[in-house]
C-alpha cells in the first residue's frame, strides 16, 4: 500500500510538473512566438543561444531595454560609470549604452529583429552630457523609422535587453547580428575588458 502511494504521489508531481510547462508551450503556440528556458534565457529576457529576445522580458524595436512599457522619448543624458570592464558610459539611469562594429559611421545597420534585442538610444530633446562624458563627442543620426538616435564619436548608440539592472554590461563583446558589441568608453572607443 505505502508503494502504491507512493507511486502515485510521484505521478501526481510529474503531472503538476507537466501541466504548467504544458501551458507555457500551449500559450507560446497561440500567441506564435517561441518562449525560450532554461540557462541561455539568463532570467532577463535574452537568450544567448539564439541572439533574440523571449517572452519574458524582451521589447519592441526602440522600447525600453528592461521589459517595461517604454516612457515617450525625451531628452538624453550620459554620464561615466566604472566596473570591472573600465569606465564606460550609461544613460542618465545608469544603463550601459554600446555601439555596433557593423554600422558604417552614423549609419545604424540594427533594425527589426536586430533593435528588438539592441533597442536605439533615442531623443526628442536636448541630450545632456554628465561628467566624464564629453559634449563635443555628442551627435544625432535619423532612423530608417524616423527616430533620432544618439550618437557619440560618430556611434550609433543601443541598450541591451540582457542588462537587467543598471551598470551591467551583460551585452560587451557578444558577437550577434553580423558585428561585434562593445560599452563605449568616455572617449568614444569600444571598451575591451
Amino acid at each position: 500500500m505505502h508503494r502504491l502511494i507512493t507511486r502515485v504521489s510521484e505521478h501526481r508531481g510529474l503531472v503538476l510538473l507537466a501541466g504548467p510547462a504544458a501551458g507555457v508551450t500551449l500559450l507560446a503556440a497561440a500567441c506564435g512566438s517561441a518562449v525560450t528556458t532554461g540557462p541561455a534565457s539568463a532570467g532577463y529576457g535574452y537568450s544567448a543561444a539564439n541572439g533574440t529576445a523571449n517572452g519574458t522580458g524582451g521589447t519592441a524595436a526602440g522600447g525600453n531595454p528592461y521589459g517595461r512599457a517604454a516612457a515617450p522619448a525625451g531628452s538624453a543624458s550620459l554620464r561615466v560609470a566604472m566596473s570591472g570592464i573600465g569606465s564606460f558610459l550609461t544613460d542618465g539611469n545608469g544603463r550601459t549604452v554600446y555601439l555596433f562594429t557593423k554600422d558604417s559611421g552614423t549609419m545604424s545597420s540594427c533594425s527589426s529583429g536586430c533593435a528588438s534585442v539592441w533597442p536605439p538610444v533615442t531623443t526628442s530633446a536636448h541630450i545632456q552630457v554628465g561628467s566624464g562624458a564629453s559634449a563635443s563627442l555628442l551627435g544625432t543620426t535619423q532612423r530608417a523609422g524616423g527616430q533620432t538616435q544618439v550618437t557619440y564619436n560618430g556611434h550609433p548608440l543601443y541598450y541591451f535587453v540582457g542588462d537587467a539592472q543598471p551598470g551591467q554590461t551583460n551585452g560587451e563583446h557578444l558577437n550577434e547580428f553580423g558585428g561585434l558589441w562593445y560599452a563605449v568608453s568616455p572617449n568614444g572607443m569600444q571598451v575591451s575588458a
